[in-house]
């Protein structure tokens, strides 16, 4: 199997797979057994990055994957202790007002009830899932210096906020002597690249090191044009998609069989070579996915692929570049 790389996240000094095991589908889609044997085998393999978050679970119950994360790490034999863990707070785990959004009462609530769910004393990535513009800086980082102070969380992210967004809050950590956002969870793929206009610059920055969600698109990227019945990238919303962007897939996995690589592969190693990026999020349902994504780590892409992606898969200069003289 491939050797899994390390690398800081962002300008901290933690050390994270360059792959990020997403475990949103963990017991609700995939099984419990599962899903630790696919922990178990992503551990093995050297993934030590996990992603979660307070809400997931989701027909199964908000918190429900995190109570998985917390029986696997019960069975012991250091799988805590090897895992880097990353949970999110923002979404709201109930119909009360004070359950939902950044406001300090919720952040230190939820870290305290996701630590209980995960049976663990420490969270190494507390991340805000989504930005809440009504809730001043100065009150988010009260909460998170009050649960850093306690040992309860390590390190502090952010999901989906925009450049001006990571920009406000790591300066309004800068005047408090904190160390602010090491990380940001942004959607990231070679068909969404508006990142690359203001927050890929702006993380590059401030020293955040960004974790691209759905990196292959939703299964676009993954072969979208092989008609696999019963496999997502047959639903019939995402069919629609493969029609609106039809003529690019065709190119692009024209592409990838001419490099030798799965589509899958090549999204992933696309990404693992741009500025900023620490580690694409892949939420494997089954252990062959999981086994699938391991090869993008073995595939190196030169300057001739990478342009000639650009040309399947436009993307954007750094503002102001992109449109200003």
């Amino acid at each position: 199997m491939p050797v899994v790389e390390y690398t800081h996240l962002g300008r901290s000094g933690l050390s994270v797979s360059r792959l990020c095991l997403g475990t949103m589908n963990f017991g609700w889609k995939t099984g419990e057994a599962d899903s630790r044997a696919v922990m178990d085998r992503a551990l093995d393999e050297g993934v030590n990055f996990f992603d979660t978050a307070n809400v997931y679970g989701f027909d199964a119950g908000k918190g429900r994957t995190e109570g998985v994360l917390g029986s696997w790490f019960a069975q012991g034999d250091g799988r805590r202790e090897k895992t880097v863990l990353a949970t999110k707070v923002y979404g709201g785990m109930s119909d009360w007002p004070n359950d939902t959004f950044l406001s300090a009462r919720n952040i230190v609530r939820a870290c305290e009830a996701s630590l209980r769910r995960m049976g663990t004393d420490w969270i190494d990535l507390y991340q805000f899932h989504h930005v809440d513009l009504r809730t001043p800086w100065e009150e988010i980082w009260q909460a998170c210096e009050t649960l850093v102070a306690q040992g309860k969380v390590l390190y502090v992210g952010s999901s989906n906020h925009a450049a001006w967004q990571i920009a406000a809050a790591n300066e309004a950590a800068a005047r408090r002597n904190f160390q602010g956002l090491v990380s940001e969870q942004s959607h990231y793929n070679l068909l969404t690249r508006h990142v690359e206009l203001e927050v890929l610059p702006a993380a590059q920055h401030y020293g955040v090191g960004i974790i691209p969600w759905s990196p292959l698109a939703g299964g676009l990227l993954a072969g979208a044009l092989e008609k696999n019945a019963g496999t997502r990238r047959n639903e019939e919303r995402n069919q629609k998609r493969v029609e609106e962007h039809r003529p690019a897939l065709e190119a692009y996995e024209a592409f990838c069989r001419e490099l030798g690589h799965p589509p899958a592969d090549v999204g992933l190693a696309w990404l693992l070579h741009q500025p900023a990026v620490t580690a694409p999020i892949v939420g494997p349902r089954t252990m062959a996915q999981l086994e699938g994504t391991l090869g993008a780590l073995e595939v190196r892409l030169d300057d001739a692929a990478l342009t000639r992606l650009d040309e399947i898969f436009p993307g954007y200069r750094p503002a102001p570049m992109e449109y200003a003289w």
